[in-house]
């Protein structure tokens, strides 16, 4: 299935059917069996930070019956994330350790458990860039489900820092690492014409927005909730060089060229995540069920493809394959790790949220 429920400060909806079986408009009113445990699944977390440097319980919630319970996760001052677990009496305790200066606005952190393989992970991503941070963790407890019904639906009966943007439950062991960000129906140019970005598979060519023609070496997709750095934004034409609208992930990054560009920033391009180019008119937050589902291609250098008449970037992964690790907890865990490309850093700037409005203010005038 996959998410079955998600919350923000406000309200929760949870559906052991998963969310986007029903739409994620309206809340499944059955209460599960107190003794009903789930015994693998995913619990996501993404907020942002004190600013006064103080502890934050970032979601804590427990339970007395049928047996003792609780969950805790904070985030220490000095930099570090703990999770404390407890199921009767033993203790499940572990410490995500990170530089203090690493942080940025917003964390996400996920943690995921199977209790059958006594087998834990709990991990930090910053939407911001592409670094990751992932501990393995003591053999778990499967967790309640009528404790997760719970934390979702009634937020009287949890903990949770009002710096908290949302938190989310799957069945499933979800992936971490890199993230594809166009949805199913954008239009990639192709030797042949425009095909939609879920319609391409291995071994298609698409042109790139230097002229070349690669092959699509992947095909990746990716189920969200529909919130935080996950909140699809809609990029409206005539903006950008597009022929249509096209909706797409807030980190997916826009390549933008012009004059105004080589004066501002001194370089020939600038890489533009969509979300910094969000103002009401050329990009806004578009309307969307919980789950969204996020297509991308993996080509062999990272080339920039053009979609609906605008250049964005394809699927970044680095030197993924150079961590064993990593690899394994990402959507591209089911591909010869021996054959995948070895992409450099991008040879454009990312522009900050400040750059980027720079560079509109510039182009509006």
């Amino acid at each position: 299935m996959g998410w079955i429920g998600i919350s923000d400060q406000t309200e929760g909806r949870f559906a052991l059917g998963g969310l986007d079986a029903i739409g994620g408009h309206r809340p499944d009113a059955t209460q599960p069996d107190e003794c009903a445990l789930m015994p693998r699944g995913t619990l996501m977390i993404e907020t942002r930070l004190s600013s006064i440097g103080q502890v934050q319980t970032l979601l804590a919630f427990s339970r007395s019956h049928p047996w003792s319970g609780s969950f805790s996760l904070q985030a220490l001052p000095d930099g570090g994330i703990v999770l404390v677990e407890t199921q009767a009496g033993d203790v499940r305790h572990a410490t995500l350790p990170y530089q203090p200066g690493d942080r940025t606005d917003t964390l996400r952190l996920t943690y995921c458990w199977d209790a059958p393989a006594k087998w834990g992970r709990l991990s930090l991503e910053r939407p911001e860039n592409d670094r990751v941070h992932a501990i393995s963790l003591p053999p778990p407890h499967p967790m309640p489900l009528a404790d997760l019904h719970t934390t979702i639906t009634d937020p009287r009966q949890r903990q949770l820092d009002p710096d908290v943007i949302f938190i989310a439950i799957s069945d499933q062991i979800e992936p971490i690492g890199p993230m594809p960000g166009l949805s199913a129906n954008v239009p990639v140019c192709t030797p042949t014409g425009f095909i939609a970005a879920s319609e391409l598979r291995r071994g298609d060519c698409v042109d790139t927005d230097d002229g070349q023609i690669v092959p699509v070496l992947q095909n990746v997709s990716r189920s969200v909730p529909a919130f935080g750095s996950f909140r699809p934004v809609r990029l409206r034409a005539p903006y950008f060089g597009l022929r249509r609208d096209i909706v797409v992930a807030p980190q997916q990054r826009l390549v933008i060229r012009g004059s105004e560009v080589e004066y501002l920033f001194g370089s020939e391009a600038v890489l533009v995540p969509a979300r910094h180019l969000v103002n009401g008119f050329s990009a806004l937050y578009a309307d969307s069920p919980d789950v969204v589902t996020y297509h991308h291609l993996l080509l062999p250098g990272h080339e920039a493809i053009i979609a609906a008449g605008t250049s964005t970037e394809s699927l970044y992964i680095g030197r993924l394959r150079r961590n064993p690790e990593l690899f394994g907890a990402s959507i591209l865990s089911g591909c010869d790790r021996a054959r995948l490309p070895e992409h450099p850093k991008p040879i454009w700037p990312v522009l900050k949220p400040f750059e980027a409005i720079t560079l509109a203010l510039n182009r509006a005038a």
